[in-house]
C-alpha cells in the first residue's frame, strides 16, 4: 500500500475520532470549558509516547515504518498535532537540549496563539 494511503487512512480515522471525542465531552462534561480538545491532547500524547516507544524496540523490523506512518503521522496527526508537539520536546529533553526544548515549548505556544490573534484581527480588519 502506498505510504500516503497510510496517512490518509490513518489521519481520516484519527479526525474521525477527534470528533467523536469532542461531542461525546460535550455531553458528557458540557461546553463551558474545552474538555474535549484537552481530553484528546492528552490521550494522544500519551498514544504518542506508547506507539514512539514501542516502534523503537522493533525498529529492525520492516513494518514498523509503515506502522509509525499510519499510527503516529496518520491516525494521531487527525487526532492531534499536540502528540507531534510533545513527541518533539521530549527527543529535545532526552538529547540533553533542554534549553532548546523550553525554548521550543514557550515559542510554539506563544507564536501559534499570536497568530491566531493576528488571523482574527486581519479578518475583522477586513470586514
Amino acid at each position: 500500500m502506498s505510504v500516503w494511503l497510510l496517512v490518509f487512512a490513518g489521519g481520516g480515522l484519527g479526525a474521525a475520532a477527534r470528533h467523536g471525542v469532542n461531542i461525546a465531552a460535550a455531553r458528557a462534561l458540557g461546553i463551558e470549558f474545552p474538555w474535549g480538545t484537552l481530553i484528546v491532547n492528552v490521550v494522544g500524547s500519551l498514544a504518542m509516547g506508547l506507539i514512539a516507544g514501542w516502534l523503537a524496540f522493533r525498529a529492525d523490523a520492516g513494518w514498523t515504518q509503515h506502522a509509525r506512518l499510519l499510527l503516529a503521522t496518520g491516525f494521531l496527526g487527525g487526532f492531534t498535532t499536540f502528540s507531534a508537539f510533545s513527541l518533539d520536546v521530549a527527543l529535545l529533553w532526552e538529547r540533553g537540549a533542554v534549553g532548546q526544548a523550553g525554548a521550543y515549548v514557550l515559542a510554539s505556544v506563544l507564536l501559534s496563539l499570536a497568530s491566531l490573534f493576528l488571523g482574527l484581527w486581519i479578518v475583522r480588519s477586513l470586514s
